[in-house]
């Protein structure tokens, strides 16, 4: 180096991301109600979660609260096409953009921050079998199946259409009928490294 030439500033590392979703911590804004706008899902949950409210009070004004969370979610569960039960076990930060066709087992335990789409079922494979169990932040695709007593693991992905019959591990995505997880891909090499060479 010259001594005209100026030195390249040092490019410090990047900071882990903040936008990342917890698997842990409910983000309740992804449920949150916004002023005149038109979401079913949005509103059947709101509808849950204030039917679960009023469950735990007593006297004749959380009578009446449950009366008419009941009468609000069978319009909302109309209006959407869901079946989510109101005694449903979801963490906070559910998102279903598109509620359509979405059916849950009661007894089905969801996880904060998952994300379900349209004619997605959570349930069981038989009479006999027991229900999935989905941990933080799981994404499922439209059209998945998940049955049975599996788990699915915090940040995994399961792909539209699957049918999800064995467990899912943490971070994985799972794909097809019956659902494989898929490999982790090799890092693509880095091309301006190749070019220096």
């Amino acid at each position: 180096m010259s001594a005209t030439e100026t030195p390249e500033p040092e490019i410090p590392p990047s900071p882990p991301s903040t936008n990342a979703v917890s698997a842990s911590e409910p983000d309740w804004t992804r449920e949150a109600l916004v002023p005149r706008e038109w979401n079913p899902g949005r509103r059947l949950l709101r509808t849950i979660r204030d039917y679960q409210k009023a469950i735990q009070k007593r006297g004749i004004i959380a009578s009446l609260q449950r009366i008419t969370a009941v009468l609000r979610h069978r319009y909302w569960s109309v209006v959407a096409g869901a079946d989510i039960p109101l005694n449903s076990h979801i963490a906070g930060g559910l998102l279903i953009p598109h509620p359509n066709g979405i059916v849950i087992h009661p007894d089905v335990e969801i996880g904060p921050n998952c994300l379900i789409f349209q004619q997605v079922t959570l349930g069981t494979k038989d009479a006999d079998s027991g229900v999935p169990y989905l941990e933080g932040h799981v994404d499922i695709g439209g059209g998945a199946r998940v049955l049975g007593e599996i788990r699915i693991g915090a940040h995994a992905k399961i792909g539209a259409n699957a049918v999800v019959l064995t467990d899912i591990p943490d971070g994985a995505t799972a794909v097809g009928i019956p659902a494989h997880v898929l490999p982790d891909e090799p890092p693509a090499p880095d091309e301006r490294s190749s070019r220096e060479q």
